[in-house]
């Protein structure tokens, strides 16, 4: 065995064990390294959690003292804002107490200004005294009586004026207590139909071709019914109804059945018009003298004149205020007979009187004169009625004077029946205008300070100053205004005044 046998596997061997050594060796640094890795992203990883941890510390901490800041802050804004509620509360009541101190300065001033007018009257009444001790020195027994008099008369003057108010105040109660008793006892025996308060006349149509047929070719059945009629027709987008307007309720209703019996026939041109105007008109006139014959049976009256008959149910067909002028005139004839026979009079004559107390409304312009002559110039006319009637027809709004005690029941009939609620109906303009023209002219006169329009413009309170106004002046200034309306205003019914004049004293105690 030579050397180089010998050494070469020894050198392979050194060498593959030198190879397997530097492997494992390596995979000893791989394994080491790896492990090192990971044990650095450990470290890492909780060092991360660590300062994760520490953040969230932190954070809840500054939340916390955040929250604590902000408990803090609104308790001092709420303390601030106490302080400034407090603050002004006492700044008010500072103002309060200026305000009490100006008034009672003002009031101070005033008492003095007072107590300075009374010394400068004790003073010129000493002074007058002495003249008078010196002239009754110098005066007869006789002359000093008279003066004494005469010097108690004039201090006594108020005293008396009082007293004769007082007494004719008490009279003018108990005579208006018992016509009040009266007047209610009549009234809750009467029973009173509701009133329409619609004028308007509207006729409706089966359809709404109707209109056209109506108009006819280039409008001329509309023409031709508005010309035999004298009223128009108004024909808009209402659907089913045709509006006839007139002012005169006579040719309305002619023309309202006119149309109806037009638009039940179907047969509509000038002809057809003619005959269904003419058959209306006849229908119309026939009404009349039924309503004014139903007038009469209702309040069991006899013996009346055809043409007073006829004017009566004209009045059917005729609106005041919204009222129906025949049951108007009827109520009132109701009421007076009433009266009349709480009062011992002839209720015939009383019926007779409210019932034909507005007949003149419904007489032509060939009447002169207001709605109350005329009518009792028709009736005198006719030698129908009585001079009672007539005389309470004509006298029953004051343009002539009253012969008979008719008249006053007439007027106070007229007026409940007028002035009872929902008699009439009034326009929401009219309405104002009345109280602003009433407000208005009790506030143009001096010395007034405040003017009230109630009761539906009713009556007018008037409060003055009592400085500027005395006790009598009051009552002057009441019937100043009252002629004022009268002259000024126009309205149903009537209008009271009344005039406040009184003192008011107030003290604040604290």
């Amino acid at each position: 065995m030579d050397f180089f046998s010998v050494i070469i596997p020894f050198l392979g061997g050194i060498l593959l064990a030198g190879g397997l050594a530097f492997a494992v060796h390596l995979r000893l640094r791989k394994v080491g390294a790896e492990t090192l890795r990971e044990r650095c992203r450990i470290a890492e990883k909780e060092q991360k959690l660590k300062l994760q941890d520490l953040t969230n510390r932190q954070e809840l901490a500054f939340e916390k003292r955040r929250a604590e800041l902000e408990r803090e802050y609104m308790d001092r804004e709420l303390e601030l804002r106490g302080r400034e509620d407090e603050a002004v509360s006492a700044l008010l009541n500072i103002e309060k107490e200026k305000a009490t101190l100006e008034r009672r300065r003002d009031e101070l001033e005033e008492k003095y200004e007072a107590l300075e007018s009374t010394k400068d009257k004790y003073r010129e009444l000493t002074s007058a005294y002495r003249e008078q001790l010196q002239e009754i020195g110098q005066t007869t027994m006789e002359s000093a009586r008279e003066k004494l008099i005469e010097l108690a008369t004039r201090e006594c003057e108020d005293e008396i004026r009082a007293l004769k108010d007082d007494i004719l105040g008490r009279s003018e109660k108990e005579i208006e207590a018992e016509a009040k008793k009266t007047l209610i006892a009549c009234m809750q025996r009467l029973s009173a139909l509701p009133h329409e308060d619609v004028t308007a006349t509207v006729v409706q149509l089966p359809s709404e071709d109707m209109k056209g047929r109506i108009i006819g070719r280039e409008g001329r059945n509309i023409k031709s019914f508005e010309s035999m009629t004298g009223t128009t027709l108004l024909i808009d987008e209402t659907p089913d109804s045709v509006l006839v307007s007139s002012f005169d309720p006579i040719r309305r209703e002619t023309a309202r059945l006119a149309l109806e019996s037009l638009v039940k026939d179907g047969r509509i041109h000038p002809s057809s018009i003619e005959e269904a105007v003419k058959r209306a008109e006849e229908d119309v006139k026939q009404s009349v003298v039924d309503s004014g014959e139903d007038a009469l049976r209702r309040l069991r009256l006899t013996r009346m004149h055809p043409e007073v008959v006829a004017a009566l149910g004209r009045l059917r067909l005729r609106l005041s205020n919204n009222q129906n002028s025949l049951e108007h005139s009827i109520e009132v004839a109701n009421l007076c007979s009433l009266m009349a026979s709480e009062l011992g009079l002839d209720t015939d004559i009383a019926k007779r009187c409210g019932l034909l107390h507005d007949i003149g409304k419904v007489l032509d312009e060939e009447h002169e004169g207001s709605h109350a002559v005329a009518g009792a110039y028709f009736l005198k006319r006719l030698g129908s009625e009585c001079e009672e009637v007539i005389n309470a027809v004509a006298a029953h709004h004051g343009e002539v004077p009253a012969e008979s005690p008719y008249v006053g029941l007439v007027m106070i009939a007229d007026s409940v029946s007028a002035m009872r609620p929902g008699a009439r109906a009034d326009s929401l303009d009219g309405y104002l205008q009345r109280v602003r023209s009433l407000e208005e002219i009790a506030s143009s006169i001096e010395g007034v300070t405040e003017a009230y329009a109630i009761q539906a413009g009713r009556e007018i309170r008037v409060i003055v100053c009592p400085k500027k106004i005395s006790e009598g002046d009051a009552a002057l200034l009441a019937r100043k205004i009252r002629r004022t309306i009268e002259d000024e205003m126009q309205y149903p019914g009537t209008i009271k005044v009344t005039v406040v004049r009184e003192q008011r004293f107030e003290e604040t105690a604290k």
